[in-house]
């Protein structure tokens, strides 16, 4: 497998679904997370290995998680991005890094999987809906990632 890391920014649905996927597979998983530690829920539990920006909220941490990253996979339940995961796409866009956007009405696996497999990336960056605005986003990026690499 060519990941090493997973990294996302904390927020409660896609991201902490990505989190607890790498920390279930034995991946390394890290990112930078809001100051503070916020989320939705309240702090982002400690087990999840992010740095804290001591001075930026959700956008900074969106965007220095682009930055960080080799590629970015943009997991959602709608076919059009709104919100954060707009942003998310729109600082890998500025940032000139490779990025995918999935969601459940197109052939996700395929494009998944070859899209891997054209990069490599190393760090692979997660984002996509909180649980809050997409519940069942924590399901489908389960099912995404143990798509995208089977066991």
């Amino acid at each position: 497998m060519y990941i090493v890391t997973i990294v996302s920014g904390g927020q409660t649905g896609a991201d902490r679904a990505a989190l607890d996927w790498a920390i279930a597979r034995g991946l390394q998983h890290g990112g930078w997370c809001p100051a503070g530690r916020l989320a939705e829920d309240g702090l982002i539990p400690e087990r999840y290995q992010l740095k804290e920006l001591h001075d930026g909220g959700y956008r900074k941490r969106t965007l220095w998680n682009v930055r960080d990253s080799d590629a970015t996979l943009i997991i959602s339940l709608a076919p059009e991005l709104t919100g954060g995961s707009a942003a998310t796409m729109r600082f890998a866009r500025s940032l000139k890094k490779p990025w995918l956007h999935v969601s459940p009405g197109m052939d996700w696996q395929v494009a998944v999987q070859s899209w891997l497999r054209d990069i490599a990336p190393g760090v692979l960056n997660i984002a996509g809906p909180r649980a809050s605005s997409a519940p069942g986003i924590e399901a489908f990026t389960w099912q995404v990632l143990d798509g995208a690499f089977p066991k």
